[in-house]
């Protein structure tokens, strides 16, 4: 077992995007759970380890603090699980995934979180992730990130016609940042229109994937 820390909470998605990647790997690494819905986060030690206030972040055996999901799951596959990849093995696979993944996140899951953070209760006076503020809750987020997860959806949809996962026939970082669209999507009650049947059809394929039980 690899000597470091994962301090994270389980029903964040951030978090759960790297539990996904380790799932999928089959690798296990020490880990402790931050109670977020509690404030622990702001407590110290946690608070210095990460002013950002957020999770997942990684502690590595010099007391590096690695923070973003994704930065973390490059960092445990360059630098300890390799195999089978995620990031892409050629330099040319690596910038088409990386290239899905930003769009995804730029498109659907950066606005789908704000979506969610700016309609449900349980996110009043924290509608800033890391934050506990009276920051108001703005309506007009939350039908902006619908309008653009259905704008995303029509985008991509010829292109899956085409391929299995987002990148091709191979399972990729992107194909589980898209996996937590949908999830998103379920929260908000938006459903995919019937006129994208490529993109129904991904959203399956992945529902079906071993690694996103965890």
């Amino acid at each position: 077992m690899v000597k470091m820390k994962l301090y994270n909470f389980t029903l964040a998605p951030n978090g759960r995007r790297v539990k996904i990647f380790l799932k999928f790997k089959n690798k296990e690494i020490p880990e402790q759970e931050i109670n977020v819905r509690e404030g622990e986060q702001f407590k110290e030690p946690f608070k210095s380890m990460n002013p950002f206030n957020c999770v997942p972040f990684l502690q590595l055996d010099d007391n590096t603090i690695i923070s973003e999901s994704i930065s973390i799951c490059r960092y445990l596959e360059e630098e300890h699980f390799p195999e089978p990849t995620l990031f892409g093995s050629t330099a040319k696979m690596r910038a088409y995934i990386d290239m899905w993944n930003r769009r995804l996140e730029l498109d659907g899951y950066s606005p789908l979180g704000n979506a969610i953070r700016n309609k449900s209760s349980f996110f009043v006076n924290r509608v800033l992730a890391g934050t506990r503020n009276d920051i108001k809750q703005m309506p007009e987020i939350v039908e902006r990130g619908m309008q653009m997860i259905e704008l995303l959806f029509q985008r991509i949809d010829q292109h899956l016609e085409k391929n299995k996962f987002i990148c091709g026939e191979q399972f990729t970082i992107a194909d589980i940042t898209g996996y937590s669209i949908f999830k998103s999507c379920e929260l908000l009650k938006f459903e995919i229109p019937k006129t994208l049947p490529n993109t129904i059809r991904w959203r399956d394929t992945l529902y079906k994937q071993d690694c996103f039980d965890v």
